[in-house]
């Protein structure tokens, strides 16, 4: 909620915190990064190491992840294991993760501060060169245990075994019966799949038998399983090869593909997350976790069958009418933002963690509307916003009373573009009143007064308790993945335009 300043309220809004944010919307704008966080750059742009979050290049074990409050998982933008639908994070991937963020909590009788997943999309040929360098503690992104996997890196227990890998096609596809068949044939994958692996495997077997190689189109690193089906049922692409449980799952979107169930070219594949090697601890607590959730269990059989099962969430989050009103509030977002200097994607991540982006919401304190907007704060004269139960007037408030706060109390100070903000949000959330007593309180403890993360965060929860902590904290995890799904999806939709 909004506090104001001489705009008086200070009393912190209680709000049940609703994980799920991002979309399988396009954001199709550029978006230029105002503060001083740094992620990681697209696919195309590897001469510099990637950053994302405040630890950069750790290896540590868990109890190094404990130490930090926030447990890095690199993971992919798909329809089905990790997506935003109008503004919330969904997918397997992403519930499996948060099911696993509450367990580890629990573990290390944690209540008030508490350890986050942080999640960070990134290309599939990033997942493990992103863990054996330090960005990211675990990679989730259904990945399939190989061979040539475990020569990098560890992996915990599976979480769904008997996978097999089957050939799929479309319109443009050659006629195929069997597995001979594919010889000399040309098949669509991306180079970092074990399905690419299973290819090559495949190309050793004909070799041996007197058979010419499957031809194989390396596909962009940046397009999932569901882009290359998309792909191939327009006949842009002859054939390719697909888990068959998501491709069971497609088949029921896509009216033009071919699902081969009988010709596989791996059949028994485990699918487990990925982590670094020599990380005994880290390990333990995963496989302790997958035991009690993998497919088989209640929250296991619930989490696949609410997502490969029933396609009704796909089809409703690229409705027309559900685009169409997404996309306007973010148009509103765009203007108000750029009016104030600010990143909209960052306004877009603050607007979900107040109101989940429902803009009917109204608080028992009297802030109403997507920002959570008191009218006292609205009418103040450093404001001055009238209506605030229009959608509209709402975000102006709001994006305009953030920028008072960071002028006001902020502007001067010797901390950095981010931290300002960063403070701003603690501001917007508990008052200004109360975070200049926890900067003064953050002194007193010996740490940084100018430093939100592991400084001043750690004061405010001994003096207001956990919510502003998990509110600044929680905006920051909503921010990154917004502007590194914007960023994904971007490519993704140059390369599919491309192909047309």
């Amino acid at each position: 909620m909004i506090c104001a300043d001489n705009l008086r309220s200070s009393e912190v809004i209680k709000h049940t915190f609703r994980f799920f944010l991002l979309l399988t919307v396009l954001i199709a704008v550029d978006v230029t990064m105002l503060i001083g966080f740094s992620v990681l750059p697209a696919a195309a742009e590897k001469s510099a190491p990637p950053k994302y979050t405040i630890r950069e290049e750790i290896r540590g074990d868990f109890d190094e992840m404990v130490k930090y409050r926030e447990i890095r998982v690199l993971v992919v933008n798909s329809k089905t294991y990790f997506f935003l639908d109008s503004g919330q994070q969904r997918g397997i991937t992403h519930d499996f993760l948060k099911e696993f963020e509450k367990f580890v909590n629990k573990k290390i009788q944690s209540d008030i501060l508490k350890t986050h997943i942080i999640f960070t999309p990134v290309a599939r040929d990033e997942l493990i060169p992103g863990l054996l360098k330090g960005y990211g503690d675990i990679a989730a992104a259904n990945l399939t245990i190989t061979p040539e996997r475990l020569k990098s890196v560890d992996f915990s227990a599976p979480m769904l075994t008997g996978v097999k890998e089957v050939v799929i096609t479309g319109p443009a596809s050659p006629s195929i019966s069997n597995l001979d068949d594919l010889a000399s044939k040309e098949i669509y994958v991306r180079k970092s799949s074990s399905y690419y692996e299973s290819l090559l495997e495949l190309n050793r077997n004909f070799k041996k038998s007197g058979k010419k190689p499957v031809k194989l189109v390396l596909a962009d690193e940046n397009l999932e399983d569901e882009d290359l089906l998309e792909m191939l049922n327009a006949g842009l692409i002859p054939m390719i090869i697909v888990d068959h449980h998501k491709a069971q799952f497609w088949q029921k979107i896509f009216d033009n593909i071919q699902v081969h169930a009988d010709i596989a070219v791996r059949s028994g594949g485990e699918i487990a997350w990925a982590f670094r090697k020599n990380s005994p601890k880290l390990k333990s607590v995963i496989n302790e976790f997958v035991e009690a959730n993998k497919e088989g269990t209640l929250i296991g059989n619930m989490l696949f069958m609410k997502y490969l099962k029933d396609v009704k969430y796909v089809k409703d989050a690229l409705s027309e009418k559900e685009l169409q009103k997404y996309n306007n509030t973010v148009e509103i977002f765009k203007k108000y933002a750029g009016d104030f200097n600010f990143d909209y994607l960052m306004i877009t991540a603050q607007a979900y963690q107040e109101s989940g982006l429902d803009h009917s919401k109204k608080s028992q304190s009297g802030a109403v509307g997507i920002m959570q907007v008191l009218p006292s704060t609205a009418t103040d004269p450093n404001i001055n916003i009238a209506e605030i139960h229009k959608l509209e007037n709402n975000i102006h408030a709001g994006v305009k009373y953030l920028r008072f706060l960071v002028d006001r109390y902020f502007k001067d100070e010797p901390m950095s573009d981010g931290n300002k903000l960063l403070f701003a949000f603690a501001a917007y959330n508990a008052g200004p009143g109360n975070v200049i007593k926890i900067r003064q309180k953050t002194a007193e403890m010996g740490l940084d007064p100018n430093i939100w993360f592991y400084n001043a965060e750690i004061a405010a929860a001994k003096i207001i308790g956990r919510e502003t902590v998990q509110y600044v904290s929680n905006i920051y995890k909503y921010y990154v993945a917004y502007k590194l799904i914007h960023e994904r999806e971007k490519q993704k939709n140059t390369i599919k335009e491309k192909a047309l």
